[in-house]
């Protein structure tokens, strides 16, 4: 990561971690990681209110059990229990405010961006936004309930 792009990083995680409020989540399944925190930025309540057309910051605070060369976010929308793949800009966790390699017994802030397509219909689901490390288990596992507005 060059110096520019380690700025912006540092500079939208800043501005996201004055604006946020927590939000609930339950773990899914994080076999090789603790997560602490997770902000949705805007989310001013809860369940958060995404409208279609804009982009969230999503960022998670976690601890690394392990050692990692890289890592892989997936998210899905989970709606009446079947998850769909919910696309991002970027997969890629080393591209997302880690520095990799990722080291054993180390907290990161994750950051990546959840787009809202405006052909997304207006529903209540649940995300579930998994990042992976270099074996395929999962640093983090969350679920978090949100709504798609107009």
């Amino acid at each position: 990561m060059d110096f520019h792009t380690t700025c912006i990083v540092l500079l939208v995680s800043a501005v996201a971690f004055t604006c946020a409020e927590p939000v609930k989540y339950i773990d899914c399944g994080s076999a090789v990681g603790t997560v602490s925190m997770v902000d949705i930025v805007p989310c001013p309540r809860q369940p958060c209110q995404l409208h279609r057309g804009q982009s969230y910051a999503v960022n998670v605070t976690f601890n690394s059990a392990v050692q990692s060369q890289t890592s892989k976010a997936i998210v899905h929308g989970v709606i009446a229990g079947v998850p769909i793949p919910f696309p991002i800009p970027i997969e890629d966790g080393c591209k997302s405010g880690i520095v990799c390699p990722i080291q054993k017994e180390t907290s990161y802030h994750y950051i990546n961006d959840l787009p809202v397509k405006s052909e997304y219909p207006c529903i209540k689901l649940l995300v579930e936004w998994e990042l992976k490390d270099d074996s395929g288990k999962d640093l983090f596992c969350i679920e978090f309930p949100v709504q798609i507005v107009s």
